[in-house]
């Protein structure tokens, strides 16, 4: 310590005696730079991520499906201004059987071009090699269900391929930009072993489907600076009559809809969670700091006296505010490094890229250093400049005496409250500091509000889960057909093995218009009393289907202005261009999705194409189901099976992975907050009133007495604390809730009464752990010492 001035000799022996209270600011800092880090690392990591593999595989930027459409269409198509590239395909929707698995999987069919690589939504090829021309039994699937299943290049699997079943060869493993999120038709997260997604060459699907010379999809990339909505009102014209359904662009793309909606969930948490730690860091250095500088105003005395000036007192304690925030960011950084490489690991199970790297770029780090820092010196100011405004004269001479007054009366003869003296005594000190004790409680609230946030998604996911899967759709499983069917389609589904009810519905797409607002969506057409798939009122109520006009989910009322009465516009992505009014009936309640509902009379005759059937819901016997699943393998006219049970099982099991990870954590945070402020309120009082309660053994109080005087301080301010976490959690978890909130879906708010004991319960834990510590030091008091010392 030779080479240091004496300031800084001093500021090292500050440090050194300050150390437990130090570090616990410290770890509730690196709490801050650490979620920091995390979320906007996490987010630059799919953001930069997206980006690279979008552009390397040329990810379209438009959308479109048809019937069947022409070949020759594809010139029209790239002529279209602002158009740079057209890929043409087919794509069809198939179901796969695998040995050894008794469930039948959904699988997707895309066609590649006969010869050269797709001019739009290439391929990146993981093993293995795209199957080579001719070869009508060669296919090449991505690598998420090829990993589900063990598969590798030259293991076969059977599909049933318009209505034949035919045994495929794998050839290579691939990823591709359209399903880096690879969801399966009736899912809410992927469920890899029950999804595919198969590439074939283009003249092998055109035999296999009857569509030589024809296409059913098309994706576009777009030249810079194209008009995208021109673009797809040029394409829906072409288009319309082959049985366009209506072009999209990339942000109603369902795999990249889903990624903009994890990114949107990490700006979130950036924004809420970070502010929380760096606040309590700011009130915690600032009770320190405050302390520190009225039992050393002599000393702050002497050394102006002596010349020092008051810039080089202020900057003697911003560099201890400066040293502990140092150690906070180094403690954050490391801590979020790791947090962000193995968040990156999880993200790479969900999403479908060939890389995923945790971003550690350096201005990340510098970010996170200067909030930090900036958050600490904004919460010492106060305390500096009450050491530099002491005049060296005033700072020589011991402080008056705290005032103290009755609240209820006189000093005698007035109200007296029926406690004890003792107690009395730390109930005073809280009225006589009370900023002091407000901040303490809100810093000891955060926590309770902290854990709140984070297990109400527990009770959030399982009503959620009753809503969508035990009180809507209530069916073992949902069978969409190929094409569109007659009536006769149910009575054959009812014939099925162990289907013990059924239930047909119809699904249109169309797009909605309300003036120049619009949404593209599926109108979901049943019977108007149904009791396995039913729509719930905003009450969560069963309602009744309208004989005429249709209803709408709550959000999608409100993209489009629509309230019960209104006209909605109505234009059906059935190629024959019609547009029709129906009113907006009643508004529903839904989770899941934009939903439009009708009754099957209404849609029917508002597409003019008589009794059509797309699908239906199922009853099924649970001691017959491997005889269904046989049958349904084995039954051409069904494109697709969503299994309910299964999926909810799957959606069940992955949130709470997901949920288990996020609360561990947020547990160990709320725990560092709540030894951090109780640990140094505590010991900040013990250093106030040390003298106070040396007395008190001396005049032959115990020591049990003595610490409960700064004890009931704690217990008071703590239970203070909890009413208001509940409250303040419940704000943060509305924020939460509305921040994760996408078009694809929402989460409820639901707080039940267990989540708000579990999280006062962890506090009031981790607060007696504190106080006992501080325990231990009262009852070592030297009472020679502290007599002594000179307040």
């Amino acid at each position: 310590m030779r080479g240091l001035s004496m300031l800084d000799r001093k500021l090292v022996r500050d440090l050194g005696r300050l150390w437990a209270q130090a570090l616990a600011v410290a770890l509730v800092m690196a709490c801050g730079v650490m979620t920091l880090i995390l979320a906007l690392g996490a987010t630059r990591a799919l953001d930069d991520t997206r980006s690279a593999f979008y552009d390397r595989t040329r990810f379209g930027e438009i959308f479109a499906s048809a019937t069947r459409a022409p070949e020759n269409l594809k010139s029209a198509i790239l002529s279209i201004n602002g158009v740079s590239a057209v890929a043409t395909r087919v794509v069809k929707p198939v179901i796969i059987d695998i040995a050894g698995m008794a469930e039948p999987a959904t699988g997707t069919l895309i066609s590649i071009p006969d010869h050269g690589a797709p001019a739009v939504n290439q391929l990146y090829l993981r093993s293995g090699r795209l199957p080579e021309p001719g070869r009508t039994n060669e296919t090449a699937i991505i690598e998420a269900f090829a990993e589900a299943h063990g598969f590798k290049p030259g293991d076969r699997f059977d599909v049933l391929i318009n209505g034949k079943k035919r045994t495929l060869s794998i050839t290579g493993i691939t990823l591709s930009p359209e399903h880096v999120y690879a969801i399966g038709p009736g899912d809410m997260v992927p469920d890899q072993r029950r999804f595919g997604v198969m590439h074939m060459r283009r003249a092998a699907l055109e035999g296999a489907f009857d569509m030589e010379g024809a296409f059913n999809d098309v994706a576009l990339t777009l030249s810079r600076n194209a008009d995208a909505d021109e673009v797809m009102a040029r394409l829906d014209i072409i288009l319309e009559p082959y049985g366009g359904t209506g072009a999209y662009d990339r942000s109603d793309h369902p795999s990249d809809a889903f990624l903009d909606a994890e990114l949107t969930q990490l700006r979130a948490m950036a924004q809420v969670i970070p502010p929380i730690f760096l606040f309590i860091s700011a009130f915690l250095i600032n009770m320190i700091l405050t302390r520190l500088i009225a039992l050393e105003r002599e000393q702050i005395g002497l050394l102006k006296a002596v010349g020092y000036s008051n810039a080089a007192i202020a900057w003697h304690y911003a560099k201890m505010t400066l040293a502990i925030s140092l150690v906070g960011v180094a403690i954050g950084a490391v801590a979020g490094t790791r947090l962000g490489r193995g968040m990156a690991s999880l993200y790479g199970e969900f999403f479908s890229f060939p890389f995923l790297v945790f971003s550690q770029e350096p201005d990340l780090y510098v970010i996170a250093t200067l909030v930090t820092f900036a958050a600490a010196l904004a919460g010492a100011a106060k305390a500096i400049w009450s050491a530099v405004a002491l005049p060296p004269a005033v700072a020589m001479r011991p402080p008056a005496p705290t005032g103290y007054r009755s609240l209820f009366g006189g000093p005698a003869g007035g109200f007296r409250l029926p406690v004890s003296q003792l107690t009395v005594m730390a109930l005073r000190h809280l009225v006589r500091w009370p900023v002091r004790t407000a901040l303490t409680t809100l810093g000891t609230a955060l926590p309770v509000a902290l854990l709140i946030t984070s297990l109400f998604a527990f009770d959030s996911i399982d009503s959620m889960i009753d809503t969508v899967w035990f009180r809507a759709d209530r069916q073992d499983a949902t069978l969409t057909f190929a094409a569109e069917r007659s009536e006769e389609a149910i009575r054959a589904v009812e014939k099925l093995p162990g289907v013990i009810a059924a239930e047909p519905f119809r699904s249109e797409a169309a797009t909605l218009r309300n003036g120049h607002r619009s949404r593209r969506i599926q109108i979901i057409a049943s019977d108007p009393v149904t009791d396995i798939g039913r729509v719930l009122d905003q009450d969560f109520g069963a309602i009744e289907l309208p004989p005429k006009g249709m209803l709408l989910s709550e959000r999608l009322a409100n993209h489009l202005a629509l309230s019960p009465g209104d006209q909605v516009e109505i234009e059906l992505s059935d190629g024959q261009g019609r547009i029709a009014f129906a009113p907006l009936v009643g508004v529903t309640n839904s989770y899941v999705g934009l939903n439009a509902y009708m009754s099957r009379n209404a849609l029917d005759r508002l597409s003019g194409q008589g009794v059509q059937i797309s699908g239906a819901r199922i009853i099924v016997d649970e001691n017959m189901l491997d005889e269904l699943y046989r049958e349904i393998k084995q039954t051409p006219a069904i494109a697709s099976v969503a299994l309910q049970g299964v999926s909810r099982d799957k959606f069940r099991a992955t949130v709470e992975e997901n949920i288990g990870i996020s609360i561990t954590i947020y547990v160990s945070l709320a725990l560092i907050i709540t030894v951090g402020v109780i640990y140094n309120s505590a010991r900040i009082q013990l250093s106030e009133r040390a003298r106070e309660l040396a007395s008190l053994r001396v005049f032959g109080f115990t020591n049990g007495e003595v610490s409960s005087v700064l004890l009931t301080e704690l217990a008071v301010m703590v239970l203070l604390a909890q009413p208001l976490g509940w409250l303040i959690g419940r704000g943060f978890s509305e924020l939460v809730a509305q921040g994760f909130e996408s078009d694809l879906f929402r989460i409820p708010l639901i707080i039940n009464p267990p989540t708000y004991a579990i999280a006062s319960l962890v506090v009031l834990g981790a607060a007696l752990v504190s106080a006992l510590i501080v325990r231990r030091r009262i009852d070592r008091l030297d009472l020679i010492r502290v007599l002594k010392t000179r307040d």
